[in-house]
Parts: C-alpha cells; sequence; structure tokens
C-alpha cells in the first residue's frame, strides 16, 4: 500500500479547519452543529450542491419537484432480480441537508432491534436504551414530553398539518383487517398502522439545514462551503489530514489538523473512500486507483422496499388545490370543497368512515397529470 503525502508544500491558512466534514445532509448538519459549539474550533462543511434558498426546498408538498432537479443526485440502481430485473430510482440530496432537503420528511427512528443487536455484536453505546436519550435531545416534538419524546431540541416534529380524510379511512380499514394500531411509530413498537409525524416547523420543511446547520454558521466559526465537489480524502502516510475539491473548475486542498469526517452518505461515502485508495483493492487496482488500504468497503449495503397506493377520489386534497390554484386551465368538476382537517379526537373515530369513493362523479378531465392522480395528501 502507499504513503507519502498528498499535500503540496505552503499553507493557505484560510483552507485550514480543526474539522472537515465532507457532506451537508442529515449527519454531516448534526456534527457541524455539535462540534461547532466549541468556538475556538474552526469546522468546514463541504457540500457538492448548491445553498438552499430556493422556497421550494421548504414548501413540503411540493418535495417531488425536487426529485431528478439540480437538487438531486438522481442516482439509479443496477438491475435487482428482485425487482423483476428492474433498475431503482434513488433520489439523493445534492443541497445544503442533503437527502433531508428532498426526502418526504416522514419521522422514523432506526428499529430498536437493529439498535440492539449492533450492541450485541459488541459496539457498547448504540443499544436503543443507549441512544434514545440522544433521540429525545434532539426533538421538539409538538405533541410533548414522554419518555421516548423531546422538546425543545433543534429538530422540529410535528403531525401532519391536512389530516385528509380518506388517510383516517385508511388507517381504520387496516385495523378492520387485522393490522394493529399505534398511536406513535416512534413509541414502544414500530409496526402497526397510524399517522406519521413529520420533521416540519409551522408547516415548512425542517430539514437538518434549517434545524442545526444554519444556525451553527451564524456563529462564524462553522464555514460552508456550497458548490465544491469532494474528490478525494488527502493523507500524508497513513493519517487523513484534508479533502481535495472541485470549486470552480479547480482542483484545491482543504486541511484538517484534527479529523476528516465523511458524511457523504451510504452512496457517496463509499464511493469517495474509493477515490481516495480506500477499498477492496483488487477492484481499485482495476480501475487504476493505487490502493492504500485494503477494506470491504461498498459491500453489504442495504435498503429499505416502498410501495405507495394509489386511489381516485372526488374529495379534494392539498395537491389538488395547488393544481388548481396554479394551473388556470385545470378543472376542478367532479371534486368536493377541501375538507376541514379533522381534530386529533376525531382521527380515530367513526367520523373518518364518513369517507368514501364516489366513482359515478368521477370526470377523467378533473385530473391533469398522473400527480394529480394521488388523492391523498401526506402533508
Amino acid at each position: 500500500m502507499s504513503g507519502g503525502s498528498d499535500l503540496v508544500a505552503g499553507r493557505d491558512e484560510s483552507r485550514v479547519f480543526d474539522y472537515v466534514i465532507v457532506g451537508a445532509g442529515s449527519a454531516g448538519g448534526v456534527l457541524a452543529a455539535r462540534l461547532g459549539e466549541d468556538r475556538d474550533v474552526r469546522v468546514a462543511v463541504i457540500e457538492a450542491g448548491p445553498p438552499d434558498s430556493e422556497s421550494v426546498i421548504h414548501t413540503p408538498l411540493a418535495f417531488r419537484q425536487l426529485w431528478d432537479s439540480r437538487f438531486d443526485w438522481g442516482l439509479w440502481g443496477e438491475p435487482e432480480p428482485g425487482l423483476g430485473g428492474r433498475r431503482d430510482y434513488l433520489p439523493r440530496g445534492r443541497v445544503l441537508g442533503g437527502s433531508s432537503s428532498l426526502n418526504t420528511m416522514i419521522y422514523i427512528r432506526g428499529n430498536r432491534v437493529d439498535y440492539d443487536e449492533w450492541a450485541l455484536m459488541g459496539l457498547m453505546g448504540w443499544g436503543y436504551e443507549d441512544v434514545l436519550p440522544y433521540f429525545r435531545r434532539a426533538e421538539d416534538n409538538e405533541r410533548g414530553e414522554s419518555y421516548y419524546h423531546g422538546v425543545g431540541g433543534p429538530l422540529t416534529v410535528s403531525d401532519g398539518r391536512s389530516m385528509h380524510p380518506l388517510v383516517g379511512a385508511c388507517i381504520d380499514a387496516a385495523v378492520d383487517a387485522g393490522i394493529t394500531p399505534t398511536d406513535d411509530h416512534n413509541g414502544p413498537t414500530q409496526e402497526g398502522t397510524s399517522w406519521f409525524q413529520f420533521t416540519q416547523r409551522n408547516g415548512r420543511r425542517c430539514s437538518t439545514a434549517v434545524a442545526y446547520l444554519h444556525p451553527a454558521a451564524a456563529c462564524g466559526n462553522v464555514v460552508v462551503l456550497t458548490d465544491a465537489l469532494a474528490t478525494r480524502v488527502l493523507f500524508e502516510d497513513e493519517r487523513a489530514v484534508g479533502v481535495e475539491l472541485l470549486r470552480n473548475n479547480s482542483l484545491e486542498p482543504v486541511r484538517a489538523e484534527r479529523e476528516v469526517i465523511v458524511c457523504a452518505g451510504a452512496y457517496h461515502s463509499p464511493h469517495l473512500l474509493l477515490l481516495s485508495g480506500i477499498g477492496p483493492a483488487d477492484e481499485l487496482q482495476a480501475l487504476a486507483i493505487e490502493p492504500r488500504i485494503d477494506l470491504p468497503v461498498g459491500h453489504n449495503l442495504h435498503d429499505h422496499p416502498f410501495a405507495g397506493l394509489v386511489w381516485l377520489t372526488d374529495q379534494e386534497s392539498l395537491r389538488r388545490a395547488a393544481t388548481r390554484r396554479t394551473s388556470p386551465c385545470s378543472s376542478t368538476r367532479g371534486v368536493d370543497r377541501l375538507p376541514p382537517a379533522l381534530p386529533r379526537e376525531a382521527r380515530s373515530s367513526g367520523e373518518c368512515h364518513k369517507v368514501c369513493v364516489r366513482r359515478e362523479r368521477m370526470e377523467p378531465h378533473a385530473f391533469n397529470t398522473r400527480e394529480d392522480l394521488i388523492s391523498a395528501s401526506l402533508f
């Protein structure tokens, strides 16, 4: 394996930090905020994408507009046997906040069993009861403080604002079919049927950039570099000492006096390590990359499946209302007025059963796009 130094002689103090974090997403934003609490520490956060300044990012209903846009890496998987040979689209955030700036904002933690399994493998401090205090510390949950939830943290967690009655009817139908109801997907058990909570604050997306990174950057010792693509980790012998960036069409080094922290996500973190010579030696050599450390980087990736169901309905939804407001050619015939959001005490009551899909009144031309067919907005 190779050694030596990747850094050229000379030192630009404006590019020297204590910590260099690659990726301004869910992990990178939190780390920058926590490390930046020490005002004597200088932190650089490197993000390949642009700032999160456009309003579409912060509008929950518009999340689908962010996919396959300049804020999205727009990855595709390889043909998967489990998908009948199909390739799966993998939206990944390329913007401040990372994927927390373009996901559906559903607040779901990891499963208790996974954390406890890590602890049994010898990873002390990673059991569910070990990490639960940190989940509580992060939250500002509108439902209030409990054993499983916290208040006063930087990440706002709230109930949905739409509470579309069709969703309530689906929940009731699931219970009738034998699926256990739950009041909280992040409570004693995740399994069951219920309304989601969302990472939203006053009806707007609460990404990790909003919750953590922007407040940290405002303190002055956290520097955020946008439109800066990390091309490799720089080494002195076996020690990581910085990151090479491609920015403004030129390569430049950023030095880390203490640590380089790679938080580029499940796909781009191993990608950067591989480009840096950290990975399976034979695979790197086949791509003319000189190996530094022979490790199984990029192996054992696990992803979660998701299946979406779509209904036609003449009940108004937020998406349909937004389409009608923004498109003067949209037809509204066959669509009722937007019903009021259900109060929490009515969500599990018989009121939810009052929703029905009156197909005899459904008019095809009332829907202008495939998105209009989504009857019940999650938001």
